[in-house]
């Protein structure tokens, strides 16, 4: 039996908003893809070595940190700016401090400028992959492992970018189960030091 007029309409509204909620859901999961694959919004590419092809050219790249507001840490890349040629591995490191009296978690995000470099930034190794937990009072340095691809020469776009920024923003998040379980004095969970 077909549907007809008012169930019709109704049927056709509710495949219109599920195929409305389909896409929305699909949105965030193929935008975070596609701007890995593009680089598109400075998003930078992750690569497990160095590159093969070291050229003569070089090019600058200048760090950047910042904190989402509340973040009660301090946080600054320990370098400004390093020249290296591209292709060439480069080290840098960012320190942040935590001045509570109370442990804390982070999470970077990053990003880099101009976008259309983003595609050419490889890291390698970056403390933004995994989250920091500082102690009261503890001061770290965190490294970031990475190289500037020389094929960005051949990009109609990127080829005239001289100077990348790579940009860090620190977030606040909750505590891990272990560390949470000891700032609150619970010595009930596995792995408790005894004399």
């Amino acid at each position: 039996m077909a549907l007809q007029g008012p169930q019709k309409t109704a049927a056709q509204l509710i495949g219109v908003v599920v195929l409305m909620g389909s896409l929305s859901w699909a949105s965030v999961p193929f935008y975070d893809w596609f701007c890995r694959v593009t680089g598109f919004g400075g998003v930078t590419q992750v690569a497990n070595a160095g590159s093969d092809t070291v050229l003569d050219q070089t090019i600058t790249v200048r760090f950047d940190g910042s904190k989402e507001r509340g973040m009660p840490w301090e946080f600054k890349p320990v370098v400004r700016e390093m020249e290296i040629r591209l292709g060439e591995t480069g080290l840098a490191f960012y320190e942040a401090y935590n001045p509570t009296d109370r442990p804390v978690a982070g999470q970077a995000s990053y990003n880099v400028a101009p976008y259309q470099a983003g595609y050419f930034f490889e890291k390698i190794d970056c403390f933004c992959f995994t989250e920091q937990v500082l102690q009261p009072g503890e001061r770290v340095q965190m490294p970031v492992t990475f190289y500037v691809d020389p094929e960005i020469i051949d990009d109609r776009d990127a080829k005239y970018v001289h100077t990348i920024t790579l940009s860090y923003t620190f977030h606040e998040i909750d505590l891990p189960e272990g560390v949470a379980a000891l700032d609150t004095g619970d010595n009930t969970g596995a792995g408790t030091a005894t004399n």
